[in-house]
């Protein structure tokens, strides 16, 4: 059986994903009641096989975007939406079979464990996973990193995470960033700026082939100039910071006697 929940929520932004949502969908709901597919301006007609499942299934619900605006759009979306409904925390998964459904008990428990933080998912990659997109995402890990002060980002790029409803909505409503490909890395950022500690959980991570039902949105030269700019950004952001980081630092440190 599931484990039912009134405070946190299972959330998976959907675009065009072919079949695999199918399976991830109900891979969720093995593990977890709610779960919500926000489904982002798709037009590949998952649209209307969602919906039937939400239709036979009270522990799914599904809401429809008219057009499609980006993964963060989508989950300011569906934080608006948990706020209305009373939950304190979502868990992000992509909708096309990366992520470990089996993991949600474990990262739901530890979120409740330490409601304060963000429990983010660290990769594990096996053979499937493009050595490309492996090696580059070390780039924007340190920047990452580099922009907290070393708070403990372990992937800025996974999107398996659960993170705090409040403090990530009143982010995203207070600056027009973090709507697309930038979302996930900019999150974490911000947050840690924001006070909320980063907690690392490993989790296996698996690649699917276009034969095996596999969708990728991922375009390299388009996101990756989206990335060089989002952390232009940052760093203003974090020299503007950077008093108020080391103050914390300073303070989070225990005393010498």
């Amino acid at each position: 059986m599931p484990i039912s929940s009134t405070t946190h929520v299972v959330l998976i932004p959907s675009y065009n994903p072919g079949p695999k949502v199918f399976d991830t969908v109900r891979a969720a709901r093995a593990q977890w009641s709610p779960v919500w597919v926000i489904v982002d301006g798709s037009n590949d007609g998952s649209e209307q096989t969602l919906l039937q499942m939400a239709a036979e299934d009270g522990g799914l619900q599904v809401f429809v975007l008219p057009e499609n605006r980006g993964k963060g759009a989508a989950v300011l979306h569906g934080l608006e939406q948990a706020t209305r409904q009373g939950f304190t925390h979502v868990l992000c998964m992509d909708s096309d079979g990366q992520h470990p459904a089996a993991q949600i008990p474990a990262f739901m428990a530890r979120s409740q464990q330490q409601p304060a933080a963000m429990v983010l998912g660290l990769p594990v990659f096996d053979a499937s996973a493009p050595s490309l997109r492996v090696k580059g995402r070390k780039i924007s890990n340190w920047w990452a990193n580099l922009e907290t002060l070393w708070m403990g980002i372990g992937d800025s790029l996974f999107g398996f995470r659960v993170y705090p409803v409040a403090p990530l909505r009143q982010i995203m409503q207070g600056q027009r960033w973090m709507r697309r490909f930038d979302f996930d890395p900019e999150a974490v950022v911000r947050l840690c700026w924001h006070g909320v500690p980063p907690v690392n959980l490993p989790s296996p991570v698996k690649y699917f082939q276009a034969e095996e039902g596999g969708v990728s949105h991922f375009n390299y030269w388009r996101d990756n100039r989206l990335l060089t700019w989002m952390h232009i950004r940052l760093m203003f952001g974090f020299a503007l910071r950077l008093p108020l980081l080391l103050w914390r630092r300073l303070a989070s440190r225990p005393a010498v006697c």
